[in-house]
């Protein structure tokens, strides 16, 4: 071969020999592994030295015709010790004594790994979480609201709370309230104590029981009879703590029974109204515990727990929506205000997980680099399911919870791999015409 060529061959992986055999030393570089040559010298694309490298052939002597196992060819890592037919109903094929380390197991010195800065991660066993997020805003929790009316007709004569997002507490006062009916219920309980005495009898404790029932507090009974004199009007006050969300009530207008004057809140609960995505809902369920994050000022994270996954989906959004019960003590939750959800799921409890970095994908398959004892590298083919948490994945087969895997410079040792694939090609070539001659 003209030597001005031979350079340019060996930069673009051509450099293929005629009589090559398995006990051939060949040589290649580090950093570019097309390189290949039957003689040391240096690389021609960066110049570095040249390393030996196996030619890996075929398993030669008494243990090359012996079947280790069977394997599927349609599977990764479903192997049997006999023959038979895999999962899927295919034929299994025999790997015959050392046939598939030999032929993929990749050898590489202590300095070229350190110039490829390969790393590795043990593989572990662990549950696989599904992690989803979804947009949701604050609402009032309903068990919350209260509405404040009366149980006569009246006027509003003063307002104590007079603008929205008040915050009250029970037994303040809302606003004062004359009313006729009620003060001529005061008046007839004032006659019957009168005409019972103290001790009272059955109109006493008839025209008590009207006033209870127009929800008079206890505290103003017992006032008008200790007084003996009947108030024109009467203080309304707050019969829970809350926060004024609405405010229909005016001075000197007339309510009339039932009329709403004051809609409250309690907002040391409220609930937080996630989108759910119809293809995520098999992973939210009621009672799964969920994390909000406020969306301004510091991060902060919240827990709270799925109540309900309402039964609709939305047409134009395709999401249905999940309910989640949040804690708001400090009341830093405002209802209106936009947070982010996260649900985690688990699908199951304990499976085998490889780290994402360590997975190459070609489209039809899934392949990782095994990081043996022995410091060579192995390339297996695998079967991915789902993701799960910290950038892992579910393997189905092909790995097992403890092995090494390569999750840097892996591409480095897959062009090596199928490097090493194109010379045990060619050996199988070149060798075929000698033993076909020998049988014979």
């Amino acid at each position: 071969m003209n030597a001005v060529l031979r350079p340019i061959l060996a930069a673009l992986g051509l450099l293929l020999y005629t009589g090559l055999t398995a006990a051939d030393q060949l040589y290649t570089c580090g950093m570019h592994p097309q390189v290949i040559s039957r003689e040391p010298g240096n690389c021609p694309i960066c110049g570095m030295t040249l390393v030996p490298v196996r030619a890996n052939g075929a398993p030669t002597g008494r243990h090359a015709h012996e079947v280790k196992y069977y394997k599927s060819s349609m599977n990764p890592g479903e192997v049997s010790p006999k023959p038979g037919k895999d999962s899927m109903g295919m034929d299994m094929i025999p790997v015959y004594g050392e046939e598939e380390e030999q032929t993929e197991a990749i050898s590489i010195d202590s300095a070229t790994v350190q110039r490829m800065n390969l790393k590795t991660e043990r593989v572990t066993r662990g549950p696989v979480l599904r992690e989803l997020r979804a947009v949701g805003s604050v609402a009032f929790d309903e068990r919350g609201l209260r509405d404040v009316t009366t149980k006569y007709d009246g006027w509003v004569e003063h307002l104590e709370v007079d603008a929205t997002w008040t915050t009250v507490r029970r037994g303040d006062p809302l606003l004062e309230i004359y009313s006729p009916d009620l003060r001529n219920a005061e008046l007839n309980y004032l006659v019957a104590l009168r005409s019972e005495g103290p001790a009272g009898g059955p109109l006493t404790r008839s025209t008590r029981s009207r006033l209870e029932l127009l929800d008079v507090p206890a505290a103003d009974i017992d006032a008008v009879a200790r007084t003996g004199e009947a108030p024109r009007s009467l203080v309304l006050r707050a019969t829970s703590d809350g926060t004024v969300i609405e405010k229909m009530a005016v001075a000197g207008q007339m309510a009339k029974a039932g009329e709403t004057l004051y809609k409250m809140a309690d907002l040391t609960t409220v609930w937080v109204v996630a989108q759910v995505y119809e293809q995520d809902l098999p992973f939210v369920k009621a009672g799964q515990a969920a994390t909000v994050r406020v969306t301004y000022g510091p991060e902060r994270l919240i827990e709270g727990r799925v109540e309900a996954v309402l039964p609709r989906v939305e047409e134009d959004t395709r999401t249905a929506t999940a309910r989640i019960v949040i804690p708001n003590p400090d009341g830093s939750l405002r209802p209106g205000m936009f947070v982010d959800v996260r649900f985690v799921a688990k699908l199951a409890d304990s499976a085998v997980l490889v780290p994402d970095l360590a997975v190459l994908r070609t489209g039809e398959r899934n392949t990782v680099f095994i990081a043996r004892p022995d410091g060579t590298f192995l390339p297996r083919e695998i079967a991915l399911g789902v993701r799960s948490q910290g950038n892992l994945y579910q393997v189905l087969t092909g790995l097992a919870g403890g092995e090494n895997v390569v999750v840097s410079g892996q591409f480095m040792l897959d062009s090596e791999s199928q490097l090493r694939d194109a010379i045990q090609k060619m050996l199988a070539r070149t060798q075929a015409p000698a033993e076909q001659i020998e049988h014979r």
